[in-house]
């Protein structure tokens, strides 16, 4: 069995900052469960070009307000708490908080843990796992 507390994983490694967003994450690759699961808060008036091209994401909005933007056809869909979107076709889009929004977010593959977006707005697959 696995516990964490979202306080133990804000004082380690798995905390990262993204300037736009700060991402605690829970569950990692070496957890081997198949996905990995971060509380993430996408900071207000901020806009963040995201195209994750090697992972699928599911997330789930459990505060705050913004904005989602698909690149390719310009849909808007509001983000408010209780709001799921899912990234399953690895949609380029443009993520704007309007509030701080927290969220809870799975990704397949799992993320190793000290991922930052790349110049696409990626994460790429060959980072060095974090311990913590």
């Amino acid at each position: 069995m696995i516990v964490r507390t979202l306080k133990d994983c804000e004082n380690s490694p798995r905390n990262i900052d993204g300037g736009n967003w700060k991402s605690v994450r829970m569950l990692l690759r070496e957890d081997n469960m198949g996905f990995s699961f971060h509380i993430t808060t996408i900071f207000a008036n901020t806009e963040t070009p995201i195209w994750y091209q090697n992972h699928l994401e599911s997330v789930y909005c459990i505060s705050g307000e913004g904005e989602i933007e698909t690149v390719a056809d310009g849909k808007v869909y509001p983000i408010q708490p209780g709001t799921l979107y899912v990234l399953d076709k690895h949609d380029q889009h443009l993520l704007r908080g309007f509030s701080d929004m927290q969220m809870a977010c799975v990704f397949n593959p799992p993320l190793i843990g000290n991922e930052q977006h790349n110049q696409d707005g990626a994460y790429e697959l060959s980072a060095e796992p974090v311990t913590g």
